[in-house]
């Protein structure tokens, strides 16, 4: 009966467990010995270049554990900066393996760019900041305000849609890259700047006197970012968003990154299959047994990345919001390893 089914194409995919061999991505990655990852030039809390030019911020530690779980050591990523209207062509030419940098999961990006989007790492939502010496208190008084705004992003036109919906005239200001869209609201060419609420919290710090600004309690879009790869490899598609998972599943069971070791003696089901002490999942998707756990012990598990870069405690200080666990409120919700 086996045989029959087989013949007939009706088994079931290959079990938990079954060694699978590295496809062309795994290949590749590991004859070059890293992981390129297109990064943010410069987004408090998502990624920015530090003094030594190493590259500190929630997105920079989502490629630090894919190349943890990959290549089993977390330096081995090479980030490549990439601004908004970059990262499209960067990654559909094969110039890096991934994008991890505040990029917004759409449907044209996904069904006309030739890109699949991995699991949401940030739930966000675009918003304004304005001096507080203006004494605007909400979007709808920005009629005829000058609003600086980024190309090649979906606040460009998320900005377009929300003055023609509401029937605000405003006077966009669009710039190439997010570093001179700053600069330029920071020399005060513009009346607002608009961008995601949370990068704009960022930016708000960067001020001698960030009470000198205020970011507007208005929210004109959703912003689901996600890290991104090029379709046609389903494995190493598999690979990135398993392990963003996994981080998620890490935190739900409480596991992080001082614990995680000891935790290999846990009697939880859900956690021996994490870490790789019960099942082959890893290999199942060309990884090893302990791959979720070299992930874990590289950058801890999402609630621990979120507190480091953007948490209350952080300069960011944001709250976790829609991003907590779905089991606490928020949106974040992980499938099962089973």
């Amino acid at each position: 009966m086996g045989a029959a089914l087989a013949a007939a194409g009706l088994l079931l995919p290959m079990a938990a467990g079954a060694q699978v061999s590295p496809g062309p991505m795994l290949s590749s990655i590991r004859s070059k010995g890293y992981l390129d990852c297109g990064a943010n030039p410069g987004s408090a809390g998502f990624g920015v270049p530090d003094s030594r030019g190493e590259h500190r911020g929630m997105d920079p530690d989502f490629c630090r554990a894919i190349a943890a779980a990959v290549l089993g050591d977390p330096s081995r990523v090479r980030f490549t900066v990439l601004t908004s209207q970059s990262r499209i062509p960067a990654l559909q030419s094969g110039q890096v393996d991934v994008v991890a940098r505040t990029f917004t999961w759409t449907m044209a990006r996904e069904t006309s760019s030739g890109l699949q989007f991995g699991p949401i790492t940030f739930h966000d939502g675009q918003g304004f900041i304005v001096r507080r010496a203006t004494g605007i208190e909400r979007a709808s008084q920005l009629e005829g305000a000058t609003i600086c705004v980024s190309a090649g992003s979906t606040n460009e036109l998320n900005l377009a849609d929300w003055a023609r919906t509401n029937r605000i005239a405003i006077r966009p200001l669009v710039f190439e890259s997010n570093e001179d869209t700053r600069k330029a609201y920071a020399s005060g060419r513009c009346d607002s700047y608009s961008l995601d609420a949370s990068q704009l919290a960022g930016f708000r710090t960067t001020f001698a006197d960030p009470n000198e600004h205020i970011i507007l309690p208005d929210v004109i879009s959703k912003e689901p970012h996600a890290p991104a790869v090029r379709k046609g490899d389903q494995q190493w598609y598999d690979v990135v968003r398993w392990t963003i998972y996994a981080l998620i599943l890490a935190e739900e069971l409480g596991v992080t990154q001082a614990n995680a070791e000891s935790m290999l003696e846990s009697p939880n089901p859900d956690i021996r299959r994490l870490l790789g002490v019960t099942g082959d999942f890893g290999p199942s998707i060309g990884l090893d047994r302990r791959w979720a756990l070299t992930a874990i012990r590289a950058v801890g598990n999402y609630g621990e990345i979120f507190e480091r870069h953007l948490g209350e405690r952080s300069p960011i200080g944001l709250k976790r919001g829609l991003n907590a666990l779905w089991s606490q409120g928020g949106l974040l919700y992980a499938p099962p390893i089973r």
